[in-house]
C-alpha cells in the first residue's frame, strides 16, 4: 500500500475529511461548516492512499508555535487502521521543526498506547501532556 502525507488544508477535499470525522465519536456531530472552520485556523496533515487518490487519515494541530501544541481529530479510516498509518501520520506531526520543544496536549479515551510512543502520559485518563520543555 502506497500512501503519502500530506500538509495544508488546501491539499484536501472538506468532503472526505467530513467522511473521516463522521467516523468518529468526538466530531461525528461537527457540521461541515465548523469542520471547514476549524480546518483553516488549524495545521492541517492528510494520509493520502497513492493508489486510489484517497484520504485515509487526518489530524489537525493548534499551536502557539512558543509553549503549546495541541494535536486534536487524529482519525485513521476504520478500513485501514491498525496497518501503521496512525504511527506514521502521528510520527510525521511529531517530526516537524514548528513543534519542537513545545508541551504537546491531547485528549483521547482510547489511544494511550499510540501517543505513548510519541513521549506521551496519562492525565485524569483520557488528557495526555507530552513533557514540558518550554
Amino acid at each position: 500500500m502506497k500512501y503519502r502525507i500530506i500538509e495544508g488544508s488546501e491539499k484536501m477535499n472538506i468532503d472526505e475529511v467530513v467522511r473521516l470525522l463522521r467516523m468518529t465519536y468526538w466530531a461525528d456531530k461537527r457540521s461541515a461548516a465548523q469542520i471547514m472552520k476549524s480546518m483553516s485556523n488549524s495545521s492541517c496533515y492528510g494520509v493520502r492512499l497513492d493508489d486510489e487518490d484517497k484520504l485515509v487519515g487526518f489530524a489537525r494541530v493548534i499551536s502557539d508555535y512558543a509553549t503549546t501544541y495541541y494535536l486534536c481529530d487524529v482519525i485513521i479510516d476504520t478500513e485501514y487502521q491498525h496497518m501503521g498509518l496512525g504511527t506514521a501520520l502521528v510520527s510525521h506531526i511529531e517530526s516537524r521543526p514548528e513543534y519542537a520543544g513545545l508541551r504537546g496536549i491531547l485528549v483521547t479515551r482510547d489511544a494511550h498506547d499510540l501517543y505513548r510512543r510519541f513521549g506521551y502520559e496519562v492525565l485524569d485518563g483520557r488528557v495526555m501532556v507530552k513533557s514540558l520543555n518550554c
